[in-house]
């Protein structure tokens, strides 16, 4: 089953620059959120990922660079890339990783996912946190395909996305997104796995997680 269809009333292009405006305008606070609420399925996502040092890594949609942080502190001798689509975020991520580890290969810069400016199976692995609530379905399919190229064979895929198994948290999600679309987006993670398979992806890790009232899924995909 694939996601539900984003209708919001304006063209794709309007939703994305919605949303670009909200997290610049957000960069500052942000962080707050990724300790209290995702954490620990950062944590979870990279244990589950499997990338050891030397590899070369994407993270798309870094956001205030808690997992990139992660990510740069494991794989310390390899190449850690980061986008985000707000310019914000990504200076405020690239700025924390030279801070915190000078030494490393780690670059982040304000790209837009759907169009990666990368060569065909460049990335060993390949992470993206809480992105797809925030797009569209064909740009969610887009999105997919344009890992599925970027990644090489049988390199890893990692998701996480906003759990779906709690029907007060759902309600409240649903409520939340009404008022402040371009924030929130909409909930995607029943459909995902099925959607990812068609894609020619093989997941190979499934773990739900909750921290504080706020439930998360991470898959881990193989590329096939």
């Amino acid at each position: 089953m694939q996601p539900p269809v984003y209708e919001l009333g304006l063209g794709r292009q309007a939703i994305i620059g919605r949303t670009r405006r909200m997290y610049d305008l957000l960069s500052g606070v942000y962080p707050a959120s990724s300790y209290l609420f995702h954490s620990r399925a950062h944590k979870a996502a990279l244990e589950m990922s499997g990338i050891r040092n030397g590899m070369r890594v994407l993270e798309i949609a870094t956001g205030s660079g808690e997992m990139f942080g992660r990510l740069t502190e494991k794989n310390r001798n390899g190449q850690t890339l980061g986008i985000d689509i707000s310019p914000n975020m990504a200076a405020r991520t690239q700025r924390l990783a030279r801070k915190h580890y000078p030494s490393a290969r780690a670059h982040c810069q304000a790209v837009d996912a759907r169009r990666l400016p990368f060569r065909d199976e460049t990335f060993d692995a390949v992470f993206c946190c809480y992105l797809f609530e925030l797009l569209g379905t064909d740009d969610i399919v887009g999105t997919l395909e344009e890992i599925r190229r970027v990644l090489r064979p049988h390199g890893t895929f990692t998701t996480t996305l906003i759990g779906q198994n709690t029907e007060l948290f759902n309600n409240v999600y649903r409520a939340a997104s009404s008022v402040l679309p371009s924030f929130w987006g909409r909930q995607v993670e029943a459909g995902m796995p099925a959607l990812i398979k068609s894609l020619d992806f093989r997941i190979v890790g499934d773990k739900s997680h909750r921290q504080s009232f706020y439930p998360s899924r991470v898959l881990c995909c193989r590329k096939e």
